[in-house]
């Protein structure tokens, strides 16, 4: 599957699992390729999010574990070493002023299965 964003990129939409394989609230590891990607099922509000599974501080691949909740009411994820936060929906970091913060995907459920964009260059 592709979607067209732009004259010069495409989403590459991937089968990452099935809805059944990840807990409600909480986050599993998804290979593409050789990329981790961390997944979240925000079941409080029907949502999935995408973000890269490494922590930019510790450089670790952990942060499908990290527990999830919200700040001011948006959906976060708390880093299971350190418990910065980071925004599920556009990857800024939430507990400080510092400048790094996290790749995020789009996903897509259809038919009780899970998929995550990868942006192309066309």
């Amino acid at each position: 599957m592709s979607t067209a964003i732009s004259t010069n990129t495409t989403v590459e939409w991937f089968f990452a699992c099935n809805v059944i394989d990840v807990p409600p609230n909480g986050g599993v590891c998804v290979k593409y390729d050789d990329v981790q990607i961390a997944l979240f099922r925000f079941a409080r509000r029907d949502a999935w999010y995408a973000t890269q599974n490494m922590c930019p501080h510790r450089q670790q691949m952990a942060l499908s574990r990290g527990m999830t909740g919200t700040h001011d009411g948006e959906p976060k994820v708390a880093c299971p070493f350190h418990k910065k936060t980071f925004s599920l929906e556009d990857g800024r970091c939430l507990s400080d002023e510092t400048e790094c913060s996290l790749t995020t995907y789009p996903v897509r459920v259809e038919n009780d299965k899970v998929y995550i964009g990868i942006m192309q260059e066309a």
